[in-house]
C-alpha cells in the first residue's frame, strides 16, 4: 500500500500592495440575457479569514500547512507610494506567510528597499538564484548581511531553502526567481542573478543526495518558465507560481479564464493565484514518499462581496438579480466578504486616513477617456492616448530645471493603465498611472544612438527578430519623432527620425547621425533597461534630483495654464508592424 503525505497548502502572489478588496468584472448568460457584474474581491482582511479557516482545518486534521508568497508584494497602489514597504510588512505579518520569493517588482527600488522591508517581516524571504557575494556590506541597506533573506550560495552554486519537518521525512522550500532581473527591475549593481533552471537542477540534485524528496519550487518565474522548469528538472514535487497574474480554474461561467489549475507538467503540478489579492489559492495535495504528487485537489477562490452592481442591454429587474446571486452562491469557488477584523481595522485606522486625503485632491479634469495601450494598434494607430502626455511633462518639467533638453523618452510599461474622463486625483496618478517612483535623468547622446535605442526598444518590445521582455519597452516620446517599420531589414528599420522645433525654428528637422542632443528619461530607461542598453553610450548622464517621473506630471498639471487634455497631441509615433495583421 502506498504512503501518502499530505499537505494543505495556501498560496497567494502579485498582490501589489492591495490590501483593500480589488474591483472585479463577470458576465454570464441566464436564458436569453446577458448581465454583467461588478463587485470587490479579496483584500487583506479577507485573505487573513479565510487562511486563518484554512489553516485551523489543517491543525484539526493533523495535516502540514504551507502559506506561500510568490512575489511582487510591492508596487501597484498608494499603500506602497506612500508607506514604502513598511505597511507591505505589517499587514503580510499579519498574514504569516511561511515564506515569500523575491519578485521584480520587489526589487524595484533598489537593495536598500527591499533590505528594510525584509528586517520588518517574521518570515524568510527566497531569492535561491540571486548572488549577494560580491555586494559590498559596507554600503548602508546591503542584503548580504540581512539574515532572513535565503539567496544563491556561491561556494556551493546551490540556492539556500527552507527546510520544514514533514511527517518521517523532511520538505524543502526552494524560491527561484528572473535571472533576467537586470533587464526589467533595478538590483543595484553589485547584485547578480544567476540561472535559474540550472540552480533549480543542481539544488533538487543536492536535496535528492541528502534524502529530501519532497520539494516545493516557489517561483517568480511566470507560467511558461515555470513549465520549462518542470520540463527540464526532474524531482520537483510542486511550483508555487506568480509573475505572470495567471488565474488558474475553470471560470468560464462567469466570463473569465479556463486554465486548468495545478496543470501537471512531467509529473510536476504547477499552481498560480492571479493577482492583486483578489483571489486565494487553496489546494489539498498527497505525495508518495518518493516526493511525486499523486493527486492535487482545489482551485483559487474569490471572496466576494454580498453585494453587486448588475446591468443589461435589457431592464434588469430583481428576478435577475437574485438569479445571478444563485449563480454565483452555487459556483465552487467562490467565498465570502468574512473578514479578519483586526486586519481590517489596521488598514483603516493606520493606513487608510493618508491614502483618503490623497483621493480628495482633485490635479485635472479630463474631458474624455485617454487609452493606454502599450502597443500601437488598428484603433489606436499612434498607440496609447495618455503616455504622450507623460512624456511631455517630462519634457516641459525637465526643461524649466535645464533649458538644454531637446526631447523626452519613456518606456510604455512605466505608464500603468489607462486614464478615465472626470476628475483626476493625486492618488489616481501616484497610486495607478505612475505608481514607479522613479528619477529623471538627463543625458547628451549622439543622433546614431538615438536610433539604435528606438529600434532596438521596439524590436525587444514586439519581439522582432529579438527576444523581449514584453511590450514594456515600448517607446513613447515627446520633441522626438520617429517612424518605424517593422518589415524592414535589421538596423533600418527606424528609417526617419525627427526632432521638434526649438528657438523660433518652424520644421522639425532630422536627427543627425553625429550631432548631439540632450534627452531626458527615468532612470530605468536610462539605465538601458529592456532594449534601450545603445542609451549607456550617453557622453554624460545626469539625475535631476529634484524630479521623479510622477512628480514631473503632477507639476505639469498644476502649472498654469492647466493643460487641456482635450488637445490633440502631434503624434510622435509612426509604426509599421512586422506582423501580417497589425498588433
Amino acid at each position: 500500500m502506498t504512503q501518502r503525505y499530505s499537505l494543505s497548502l495556501a498560496h497567494i502572489n502579485d498582490t501589489h500592495s492591495n490590501f483593500e478588496p480589488s474591483r472585479v468584472h463577470f458576465s454570464l448568460n441566464l436564458g436569453l440575457k446577458s448581465f454583467d457584474i461588478t463587485s470587490h474581491s479579496g483584500g487583506y482582511a479577507r485573505l487573513g479569514y479565510h487562511i486563518s479557516k484554512a489553516r485551523e482545518q489543517a491543525d484539526q486534521s493533523n495535516t502540514p500547512f504551507l502559506f506561500l508568497h510568490g512575489g511582487d508584494s510591492f508596487q501597484g497602489t498608494l499603500y506602497f507610494s506612500h508607506f514604502k514597504g513598511k505597511a507591505n510588512a505589517h499587514l503580510l505579518n499579519l498574514l504569516a506567510p511561511d515564506a515569500m520569493v523575491i519578485g521584480n517588482h520587489d526589487i524595484d527600488e533598489g537593495n536598500a528597499r527591499l533590505a528594510e522591508f525584509a528586517k520588518q517581516i517574521d518570515f524568510p524571504l527566497l531569492a535561491g538564484n540571486m548572488d549577494l557575494s560580491q555586494e559590498d556590506i559596507r554600503k548602508p541597506g546591503n542584503l548580504r548581511t540581512v539574515a532572513n533573506i535565503l539567496a544563491y550560495d556561491e561556494k556551493t552554486q546551490l540556492a539556500s531553502y527552507l527546510e520544514k519537518p514533514f511527517y518521517d521525512k523532511k520538505l524543502a522550500v526552494i524560491g527561484i526567481t528572473l535571472d533576467q532581473m537586470k533587464d526589467i527591475a533595478r538590483p543595484d549593481p553589485d547584485t547578480h542573478f544567476v540561472d535559474a533552471i540550472a540552480t533549480t537542477a543542481r539544488t533538487v540534485e543536492h536535496l535528492h543526495a541528502k534524502g529530501i524528496k519532497h520539494i516545493i519550487v516557489l517561483s517568480h518565474l511566470g507560467l511558461d518558465q515555470d513549465k520549462r522548469l518542470a520540463e527540464q528538472v526532474d524531482g520537483i514535487s510542486l511550483i508555487v507560481g506568480g509573475h505572470t497574474h495567471t488565474l488558474q480554474g475553470d471560470f468560464t461561467a462567469l466570463g473569465l479564464s479556463h486554465l486548468p489549475y495545478g496543470e501537471m507538467v512531467n509529473g510536476t503540478p504547477i499552481v498560480h493565484a492571479g493577482k492583486y489579492a483578489e483571489t486565494l489559492g487553496l489546494a489539498e495535495v498527497e505525495f508518495d514518499a518518493a516526493g511525486r504528487t499523486i493527486r492535487l485537489s482545489g482551485g483559487n477562490y474569490f471572496m466576494l462581496d454580498k453585494q453587486f452592481i448588475l446591468s443589461s442591454s435589457e431592464q434588469v429587474d430583481d428576478t435577475d438579480y437574485q438569479a445571478v446571486r444563485q449563480r454565483f452562491d452555487a459556483h465552487p469557488f467562490i467565498l465570502g466578504d468574512e473578514a479578519d477584523e483586526d486586519i481590517h481595522d489596521i488598514i483603516h485606522d493606520i493606513y487608510r486616513p493618508a491614502i483618503a486625503e490623497m483621493e480628495n485632491k482633485i490635479l485635472a479634469l479630463v474631458p474624455k477617456n485617454l487609452v493606454h495601450t502599450r502597443l500601437p494598434s488598428k484603433t489606436l494607430p499612434h498607440g496609447s492616448e495618455i503616455a504622450p502626455w507623460v512624456s511631455r511633462s517630462m519634457f516641459q518639467e525637465a526643461r524649466i530645471e535645464d533649458p538644454r533638453i531637446h526631447f523626452a523618452l519613456h518606456n510604455a510599461g512605466g505608464v500603468r493603465q489607462s486614464v478615465a474622463q472626470g476628475q483626476l486625483t493625486l492618488a489616481d496618478v501616484l497610486g495607478q498611472l505612475l505608481p514607479f517612483e522613479l528619477p529623471l535623468v538627463k543625458y547628451e547622446i549622439q543622433g546614431e544612438y538615438l536610433y539604435q535605442a528606438l529600434e532596438s526598444a521596439i524590436n525587444a518590445a514586439t519581439n522582432n527578430s529579438v527576444r523581449g521582455t514584453g511590450a514594456g519597452s515600448f517607446p513613447y516620446t515627446y520633441g522626438l519623432r520617429y517612424y518605424y517599420d517593422g518589415r524592414r531589414p535589421l538596423g533600418e528599420r527606424l528609417f526617419k527620425l525627427e526632432m521638434m522645433p526649438q528657438d523660433g525654428q518652424s520644421l522639425w528637422y532630422p536627427v543627425k547621425q553625429d550631432a548631439l542632443y540632450v534627452g531626458v528619461s527615468t532612470s530605468y530607461t536610462a539605465a538601458g533597461k529592456e532594449g534601450y542598453h545603445p542609451l549607456l553610450q550617453a557622453r554624460w548622464q545626469e539625475s535631476i534630483d529634484t524630479l521623479t517621473l510622477p512628480q514631473a506630471f503632477i507639476r505639469f498639471l498644476n502649472r498654469a495654464p492647466n493643460p487641456n487634455f482635450a488637445d490633440l497631441l502631434s503624434p510622435h509615433v509612426h509604426y509599421t508592424s512586422h506582423l501580417k495583421r497589425s498588433v
